[in-house]
């Protein structure tokens, strides 16, 4: 009978297993719509801008839902809620991929499913989070947080890989039915689930209040800012991929869908190797050092991407990107939760959500109208360096906080 490595011991657990498997399916779907989405904007229309506003409406909802739906995840049943929004978002890949079988599709429908998928989204993502420590013993939850974290940020580099390659073999349509079909096979793992995910909530309180004594929680935890800001560097900078790697394939390298997944395959080994690397390596709370190196390593191949115009040489330049970007963000979403409490974890992981995808929408747009005006290898280099002098200023920031405490801990 094969033995479950210790490394993977959580897959011991039947519940877990179902609950992995879920995340992983889930957000391949999700991230191969969003490369479908991206690559069938640029076919309707050949405008980086365009392209940048779908991704905001795709993303947006995570600036207004994340923490609230944090604040949700502590007082439902969270096995319902994720087959809920799994419903939601396969109905939205499967009409997406009828519009565009029946030749209909024009640029407003993308719009308004894109923006019907990301509310669902959003939902999904935050009471996934929150749900993981629940599907092991105790014993198990640091291992857990770590797989999970792990898969999060692999699928979510794979899903567009994939994605390219289905666009690439047989269309952009069928890719919008796969991404449908991952979501229906989500509701069938679900349901599989012997635990329901319940509140943790002590005591009577409203939505807002909660939101706020999660907000002061974040703001007054010296570790959870730390990590919190190193998150959004990687996020705002690096984990542009549905933007950065068709704008390259397209706009620099002047080639089509076959090396699109190539490109986006590049990635996805990278991030796998990387959370390979943080799952058998690192430590099992990550140190804010590393985070920060290896954002800046994120940072600096953003730089590199400026002036780099071979398409073998971007390919090892989106593999290091990949693995660099993967270290940093599941290092922090590791570190998020190791770091909370039970009763305040699903605020803690919609303050992630709202960072880690937030950012997306608003840096999208932006990636979209400096490539448009300038070009693509302006906006690499502006978010490159941008990037690495943010967090010369986290870190300088951090170390003076420290050198200030020092006085009253001689005292």
């Amino acid at each position: 009978m094969f033995e479950v490595p210790e490394a993977l011991r959580s897959l011991r657990s039947r519940d877990f297993r179902a609950f992995f498997g879920a995340q992983t399916i889930s957000q391949i779907g999700t991230y191969m719509l969003s490369v479908a989405e991206a690559w069938l904007v640029l076919s309707l229309t050949n405008s980086p801008l365009l392209l940048g506003l779908i991704n905001m409406l795709h993303w947006g909802p995570i600036l207004l839902l994340a923490v609230p739906s944090g604040a949700i995840a502590d007082r439902v049943a969270k096995r319902r809620m994720l087959m809920a929004t799994q419903a939601a978002q396969a109905c939205t890949a499967l009409t997406v991929a009828t519009l565009v079988a029946t030749g209909v599709v024009a640029y407003w429908h993308v719009g308004i499913l894109a923006l019907y998928a990301g509310l669902a989204n959003t939902l999904f993502n935050v009471v996934l989070q929150s749900f993981v420590s629940e599907t092991v013993g105790r014993d198990d939850v640091v291992n857990a947080v770590a797989l999970s974290s792990a898969a999060f940020h692999g699928a979510r580099i794979v899903g567009p890989a994939a994605g390219g390659l289905v666009i690439a073999s047989v269309g952009v349509a069928p890719a919008f039915a796969v991404s449908g079909a991952c979501h229906l096979l989500v509701i069938a793992t679900l349901a599989t689930l012997g635990v329901e995910g319940r509140s943790r909530r002590q005591r009577p309180t409203t939505i807002r209040q909660d939101i706020a004594e999660g907000l002061a929680y974040a703001l007054r935890t010296p570790e959870i800012r730390a990590l919190l800001g190193v998150l959004f560097v990687i996020s705002f900078c690096a984990f542009n991929f549905t933007m950065w790697v068709p704008l390259l394939a397209r706009n620099v390298l002047g080639q089509g869908a076959q090396e699109l997944g190539f490109l986006m395959a590049a990635v996805g080994v990278g991030a796998v190797s990387g959370a390979l690397t943080l799952g058998t390596v690192v430590p099992r709370h990550p140190p804010l050092a590393l985070l920060h190196a290896s954002a800046a390593a994120a940072c600096a191949v953003l730089l590199a991407l400026s002036v780099v115009e071979s398409f073998s040489l971007t390919a090892v330049a989106l593999f290091l990107l990949g693995f660099a970007s993967v270290i940093t963000s599941a290092g922090c979403n590791t570190a998020l939760q190791l770091g909370s409490s039970d009763e305040l974890r699903g605020r803690v992981m919609g303050l992630y959500t709202l960072i880690h995808g937030g950012s997306f929408p608003i840096a999208a747009p932006l990636i979209g109208a400096v490539a448009e005006r300038w070009s693509v290898s302006t906006a690499f280099f502006v978010w490159g360096a941008g990037g690495l002098a943010t967090l010369a200023v986290l870190t300088g920031a951090r170390r003076r906080r420290v050198v200030g405490y020092q006085p009253d801990v001689s005292r």
